[in-house]
């Protein structure tokens, strides 16, 4: 059972971060929107894309958080024994994940209200959050450096 539960740990992880990927690439073309006719129209469709994603991604974080901690706590994963250091960094990095997931909630929400205080250069740089986050938590988990 453990590999079928490292499986669908990895496979709901993947699917999560797919959303983490493009949900800011549409705040990015939501914050392009002006004033221009149609633009309603289009920001309409952008937010209804965004709040549909944002529904699919919890469906997705939640099962890639449970088969994680029951990795963890119930079969051990990087919790017993020496050098696991490398646990604690992939930890704090959902964490930061976690942070970004909900940080995307709030601004969509903003979005909605017409509250938008962010310019499409920021969402570009927001959305390399889960980029950096990737890129530290996979050597961690492969590697295992500590």
């Amino acid at each position: 059972m453990f590999l079928w539960m490292k499986a669908l740990h990895v496979i709901f992880v993947v699917s999560w971060f797919a959303g983490l990927f493009y949900l800011p690439r549409i705040y990015v073309n939501l914050a392009m929107i002006g004033d221009t006719p149609g633009a309603q129209a289009e920001r309409e469709r952008l937010l209804l894309m965004a709040r549909k994603l944002l529904r699919f991604m919890t469906i997705l974080m939640v099962p890639a958080l449970g088969f994680g901690l029951v990795l963890w706590l119930y079969y051990g994963v990087g919790l017993r024994g020496p050098g696991n250091g490398w646990m604690h960094v992939k930890l704090a990095f959902v964490l930061v994940l976690l942070g970004f997931d909900h940080a995307c909630r709030r601004l969509l929400r903003d979005f909605e209200l017409g509250r938008n205080r962010h310019s499409h250069r920021w969402y570009r740089w927001f959305n390399e959050i889960p980029t950096v986050a990737l890129f530290v938590i996979v050597p961690m988990v492969v590697v295992k450096p500590f």
